[in-house]
């Protein structure tokens, strides 16, 4: 592997969401999001704590910079909460929240980082669920507002954008597992916000394209999982079909071709769950396909047949044996590449970034005052060598986005998950490097030759 090197412009990042870090929850005018609510519900949270606080980014923005800055990063993700720039998602504009995206935009540009910016990390509006949230078709049209007045304001300046992070969670985890906010439970409503979602995707990317000062590129970001069977037989692999076109299929086929899976169309339809598509929502997406697909890979999925699921007939489980993340999921590189190739051939080689791929570790090692996360380390650089890979058979892929910066407010884990590479003290909101973040900066400094 000595003559890796990463295309010439290779985007190196590290990604963060608002809600994970930002804190300030009450400040300046935002108004509340669903995480805000749903962190309130007794039991919802692991350790019981909110992102209230979180990383205090808000205030520590610059020092955070200028972490950035020190680890080389020339491209920074990070997410705009909607309820800070419009508090109850639509109507009034809050000055001040959007103040503060243009100054931490103005901030990364002078010092040589391109901002990426997502416009929805799972933080909508609590004034919106209480209007029916994703499950609501005029959510779409009030994101598209949303979105334009970002475009209006930051598109001179920004010049990638990200309308989604994870539908799929955001639908399913939020909708039908109720384990997201905003904690409903109900499998009609999860594919209905899927499609909401969806709709409000390509409502974004046409505002963007109708609107924007400057045309650069806009796109969304799908956690995807390649699928494999736990055992022979065709029940498993009928289940590996079905897990596909649950997990990936619903949202690679609808922004991709502007049609939904024909096979997981007629099973929704069978079990009588199917939401309401009309003919203009599949125009919307096909004349709006995005200019480029970001994919977030933690781990694959390995199913089999079951009846534990009344739709969708299949069960994931982990092998005992296999390697763990602290997140309980496991460690397979190749997949990645595997991902990436099977879009590449089945979508018409789109433009791709890795806009998420990290590692929670225990973190509990620590030497000359640094934690030693070496299994982070090597989690990031095993992946890194699978992206490598990819492009040398063909895959169009212009980045690659570390998750992330700092540890953060890990969503329903609370605080008790730690995937950043720099080290926070939650009591002081101290940063400090891990040893993993020296290892990336090496990487970047030599466009990944250092992973040879």
């Amino acid at each position: 592997m000595a003559d890796i090197s990463f295309p010439k412009g290779f985007l190196w990042g590290a990604a963060t969401a608002a809600y994970q870090i930002e804190g300030a929850a009450r400040e300046d005018g935002k108004g509340e999001s669903i995480w805000d609510r749903f962190c309130r519900v007794p039991g919802a949270i692991q350790d019981g704590s909110t992102g209230d606080v979180a990383c205090d980014h808000y205030h520590r923005w610059r020092d955070d910079i200028e972490n950035m800055r020190d680890l080389g990063l020339n491209a920074y993700r990070f997410s705009v909460a909607w309820a800070r720039v419009f508090p109850s998602g639509k109507g009034k504009l809050n000055r001040k929240g959007l103040d503060f995206y243009e100054t931490l935009v103005d901030a990364l540009l002078a010092r040589g980082i391109e901002p990426c910016v997502t416009l929805y990390h799972w933080d909508l509006p609590q004034g919106l669920q209480e209007l029916g949230g994703w499950t609501n078709r005029d959510t779409a049209s009030w994101f598209a507002d949303y979105a334009a007045c970002l475009f209006n304001a930051l598109g001179d300046r920004v010049r990638t954008w990200i309308t989604l992070n994870e539908p799929w969670v955001a639908s399913f985890a939020g909708h039908a597992d109720g384990v997201h906010a905003p904690g409903i439970r109900d499998f009609c409503k999860a594919l209905q916000a899927a499609h909401v979602l969806l709709l409000a995707h390509a409502r974004a990317v046409l505002a963007y394209r109708q609107v924007s000062r400057a045309r650069h590129r806009i796109g969304i970001t799908l956690d995807m999982h390649p699928v494999m069977p736990i055992g022979p037989g065709p029940a498993d692999e009928e289940a590996v079909r079905i897990a596909d076109g649950f997990h990936n299929r619903w949202f690679l086929d609808p922004v991709f071709l502007g049609a939904y899976p024909a096979d997981m169309q007629a099973l929704y339809s069978r079990k009588r769950v199917a939401p309401p598509v009309l003919p203009p929502d599949l125009a919307l997406l096909k004349e709006n396909p995005p200019d480029f697909l970001g994919v977030n890979y933690y781990f694959p999925l390995r199913v089999h047949a079951s009846d534990s699921h009344p739709v969708l007939g299949f069960e994931s489980l982990t092998p005992p044996d296999c390697v763990k993340t602290e997140m309980g999921w496991e460690v397979h590189p190749p997949s990645l590449r595997e991902l990436l190739v099977r879009v590449h051939r089945d979508y018409g080689g789109p433009a791709m970034m890795v806009t998420e791929n990290g590692a929670a570790c225990k973190d509990e090692r620590v030497s000359g005052g640094q934690v030693q996360d070496d299994e982070r380390i090597e989690y990031i650089r095993s992946h890194l060598v699978e992206a490598h890979r990819s492009i040398r058979e063909g895959v169009k892929l212009g980045g690659y986005f570390v998750w992330t910066l700092l540890d953060n407010f890990e969503w329903a884990f609370g605080f008790s998950k730690r995937f950043g590479i720099t080290f926070v003290d939650y009591r002081t909101q101290q940063r400090a490097w891990k040893k993993s973040a020296g290892w990336y900066q090496r990487i970047i400094a030599t466009n990944g030759a250092a992973l040879g």
